[in-house]
């Protein structure tokens, strides 16, 4: 069976359990499971190793024990927005990378993914932000901040040959249906919508 590795934030973590690999938490990468598991029987197994809090440089810190060790063919990144939102709090104690230091440490955990094995099929999400009850106060910078990681994500993605995943387009579109809060709860977390919205384009992307 083809093992497919989910690595990210808090929106990739959605309350996974740190026990049981089958529990896979109750977002977007258990919506991708069940998709894939019904169409395709024994065709994969899954494994969701995304940090609640997590930034680029904390992703790439566990990218031994909980990317390379476990041999993917598949591996999906969501990363980024905790790299704006974190220096954004305001009470000193949240820190984030810069544009560019997100760059390399995105490339360099592409790198030794590839290195590992160079028939990965490496899937990057594009990092997204709404206006939203996190988001509002300061939604100019986070709007800037994201914006700038998304376009990086997009050209790291082109640079490896890697399947890139527009998302903020298809938030912003889905906002002619219902209101921010319909699809992401404060901003930046999805709803259960908000998650399929993901789950949806992400399979679309693998082509799968």
């Amino acid at each position: 069976m083809k093992k497919f590795v989910f690595q990210g934030d808090s929106i990739t973590d959605s309350g996974r359990s740190r026990e049981n690999d089958w529990d896979l938490g109750y977002g977007y990468p258990d919506i991708v499971a069940s998709d894939l598991s019904f169409r395709y029987p024994e065709g994969f197994t899954f494994i969701n190793r995304g940090v609640s809090g997590d930034k680029v440089a904390q992703m790439y810190g566990r990218i031994t024990n909980d990317t390379l060790n476990h041999h993917p063919d598949y591996v999906s990144i969501l990363i980024g927005v905790n790299d704006v939102w974190h220096p954004l709090q305001g009470d000193g104690t949240g820190s984030g990378y810069s544009v560019e230091r997100y760059e390399q440490l995105l490339s360099m955990f592409i790198e030794d993914v590839l290195a590992a094995n160079k028939d990965t099929v490496i899937a990057v999400l594009e990092p997204f932000v709404l206006d939203g009850i996190a988001t509002h106060e300061k939604i100019d910078a986070f709007r800037d901040g994201v914006s700038a990681r998304a376009k990086v994500a997009k050209a790291v993605a082109e640079k490896y040959n890697l399947v890139f995943v527009p998302l903020q387009a298809k938030f912003d579109e889905a906002l002619e249906k219902a209101p921010s809060g319909w699809w992401l709860i404060d901003g930046v977390h999805p709803t259960h919508a908000g998650h399929q919205l993901i789950a949806n384009e992400l399979v679309k992307a693998l082509e799968l």
